[in-house]
């Protein structure tokens, strides 16, 4: 008997202390979760920080996964991750050591007070939309492809981080 499976994006980000080590610990930490496999992900990005804008620039990318857990369970699998990270959270949109969201589950559309799928600001985010047409130009969320979503945002702050992609190459990500 098979268990039923769920594509899901998470995006990744943080700007305070190794972040591109932050990435790999949690890219290795649901790489071994059996309820979750990792089909693709992308570049390291580098942006400007979005919401509090007094802050060091951002790295962020996008992961494709396949999983058999509910979109609760991969929110909850995603903030274990950033606690083992030694994330606090202290200021909305303020500095961070990892952040993940899961950004769409399948083609759900939750509304629940601490999870919204798809993610409510995806569609504004250069920093989410860039990584994520990099690995799936062709998905569609609400209508439009990622590509069609892209085009509507300035994406000129978003640029790859090579010293960070290396890292994660390096670990075999």
């Amino acid at each position: 008997m098979s268990t039923a499976t769920t594509r899901a994006v998470l995006a990744l980000g943080g700007n305070i202390g190794d972040v591109a080590s932050a990435f790999v610990q949690a890219l290795g930490l649901l790489a071994t979760n059996p309820g979750v496999t990792l089909l693709a992900r992308s570049g390291v990005y580098r942006t400007a920080p979005w919401g509090v804008t007094d802050q060091p620039d951002f790295l962020n990318m996008a992961v494709l996964v396949e999983t058999s857990l509910s979109a609760r369970a991969l929110l909850d699998l995603a903030l274990s991750i950033e606690r083992a990270s030694g994330r606090v959270r202290d200021l909305r949109w303020g500095p961070r050591s990892l952040d993940i969201d899961v950004i769409t589950y399948g083609e759900a559309t939750i509304d629940e007070p601490d999870l919204t799928i798809p993610h409510p600001r995806l569609t504004e985010r250069a920093f989410v939309l860039v990584p994520l047409a990099e690995i799936a130009p062709d998905l569609t969320i609400g209508g439009s492809s990622v590509r069609d979503l892209l085009a509507k945002v300035e994406a000129g702050g978003v640029s790859p981080d090579g010293e960070a992609q290396a890292k994660l190459v390096a670990a075999g990500f």
